[in-house]
């Protein structure tokens, strides 16, 4: 046999080889299996859902809006939604003791019968992000309008839809007698949307109080109607988040007349260090939530996915070049580098003393601050720039566990009352929940709530409005967790 029948056939053996290795890997492989299906879940108390309805109405006329600047803040508003809380659900506030810190932020304490039990904590914040009817509501955003079968204006679901559904949930519960054993608190920030200070104090003090939490609950992910590997709905609990930096980077220079100008002046130095950084990307991994995310829903996507997912020893470069497709999706897989601020001469004949760029970074789990700054420093190179941190950075969170008994319940919840398969995912914004990591064994983010793609766009944007059939599944949702993980 010549050389080159023999190259053929080893070239045929070792085909047919790797097509086995693929096909035996595939027929053996079994993606993650992460709801129970024998977990005994509590029913849904009755509740009005038109008056709760009405009631979200009147929590969203309450404008209290968290302003860049905290001295434009009508403090009033909060107080006038504490009272509104206080007046709207006395059953809440007679099975609950109601702690204040940080001025606004509130805690409420349902004492379980059993205190020996970790508690659970679940979270919405008070505040919303600021909204002008000329921007084009259909309906005026702080009028809590009720139309179209929704609950419209700002914060209908960022986030007093949760805080209402939480104060539903407990008030249907203790109206129909009901006492947990493990103890329950309710954490609501009321400045999240400016960098949670009032979580911060919260976690203060439950640490004070020596407490452990089973689980944390806040907002974070939700059931995606239109998700683009199943085709279909799917629930997306959060199990981490990522972390937050903003570097400020500096390039000094004299200064002077713009009609005389140097070769290089601190503008250019400036634009050639970002450019430098932003084309330095942090590469795209298949590993953390967001890979556990495509494995548990991808599987069912059709046979290619299945293929691909049982071999990413082969796939991985094709698959994380998929996800790579929108920005959404290269999220999941890195740290992500976003320029966002220009700071340079405040006249435009005037060369400046200092130009300076800031630059976003959300920080993927499994990279750090530090990684962060070590990048940038070395996709500059030796150009003439110095790096500063706007604000002590913000790592990324823990992993939460997918088999503990808080996921259990929270997962076998999410698939009954949305009906949609549910899969842990990373939270590439932030939520108070960070916060609260010293007093939390495992730390979730969702809402119960389905909305399209398309739909996501009305949170912190125009027109947002909670359905009245998410408004329901909400309040069940609230009401059978605590039931379940309380009982």
């Amino acid at each position: 046999m010549g050389i080159l029948s023999k190259i053929a056939l080893g070239a045929g053996v070792a085909v047919v080889a790797l097509v086995g290795v693929v096909a035996v890997r595939t027929a053996l492989y079994e993606p993650p299996r992460l709801v129970a299906a024998d977990l005994e879940l509590a029913p849904a108390p009755a509740f009005d859902l038109q008056g709760a309805a009405g009631r979200l109405a009147q929590a969203i006329t309450f404008q209290t809006v968290s302003h860049q600047d905290a001295a434009d803040n009508q403090l009033d508003q909060w107080d006038a939604l504490h009272a509104w809380l206080q007046a709207t659900y006395p059953r809440a506030h007679a099975a609950m003791r109601r702690d204040v810190v940080a001025g606004h932020t509130l805690v409420y304490t349902w004492e379980g019968s059993q205190p020996d039990l970790d508690p659970i904590v679940l979270m919405a914040h008070q505040d919303v992000v600021p909204a002008d009817a000329a921007e084009g509501w259909t309906h005026p955003p702080f009028e809590g309008v009720i139309a179209d079968g929704a609950v419209w204006g700002r914060g209908a679901v960022d986030d007093k839809g949760s805080l209402v559904g939480l104060f539903e949930a407990v008030e249907a519960l203790a109206g129909a007698g009901f006492q947990p054993r493990r103890t329950v608190i309710l954490v609501s920030g009321h400045d999240e949307e400016v960098g949670g200070g009032g979580a911060t104090a919260a976690n203060d003090l439950l640490k004070a109080r020596g407490l452990s939490a089973q689980f944390v609950l806040d907002e974070g992910l939700l059931v995606v109607a239109d998700n683009p590997l199943t085709g279909g709905p799917a629930a997306l609990i959060g199990v981490a988040e990522k972390g937050y930096a903003t570097l400020v980077v500096t390039a000094s220079s004299e200064g002077g007349h713009s009609s005389a100008p140097p070769p290089q002046t601190g503008v250019s130095t400036l634009a050639r260090a970002v450019t430098e950084i932003t084309e330095n990307p942090f590469p795209m991994r298949l590993q953390g939530p967001g890979a556990d995310m495509l494995h548990v829903l991808g599987a069912d996507a059709g046979l290619p996915m299945r293929v691909a997912l049982a071999n990413t020893w082969a796939t991985e470069p094709l698959i994380v070049g998929q996800m790579a497709a929108t920005p959404a999706g290269a999220a999941l897989l890195h740290t992500t580098i976003a320029p966002t601020m220009l700071q340079g001469s405040p006249k435009e004949n005037v060369l400046p003393r200092d130009a300076r760029a800031w630059i976003n970074y959300r920080i993927a789990p499994g990279d750090s601050s530090e990684d962060v700054l070590n990048a940038a420093k070395a996709a500059v190179g030796d150009l003439p720039v110095t790096f500063a941190w706007a604000r002590p950075p913000q790592e990324p969170s823990a992993i939460s566990s997918t088999e503990s008994d808080g996921w259990k319940v929270i997962a076998a919840l999410a698939a009954d009352v949305t009906g949609a398969p549910v899969a842990p995912g990373l939270v590439t914004a932030g939520t108070d929940s960070r916060f609260l990591s010293e007093v939390a064994q495992d730390t979730y983010r969702f809402q119960p709530i389905t909305l399209s793609m398309a739909e996501t766009a009305m949170i912190h944007g125009v027109d947002e409005r909670m359905t009245l059939a998410n408004l329901e599944r909400m309040v069940q949702f609230y009401a059978r967790l605590i039931a379940t993980a309380a009982r």
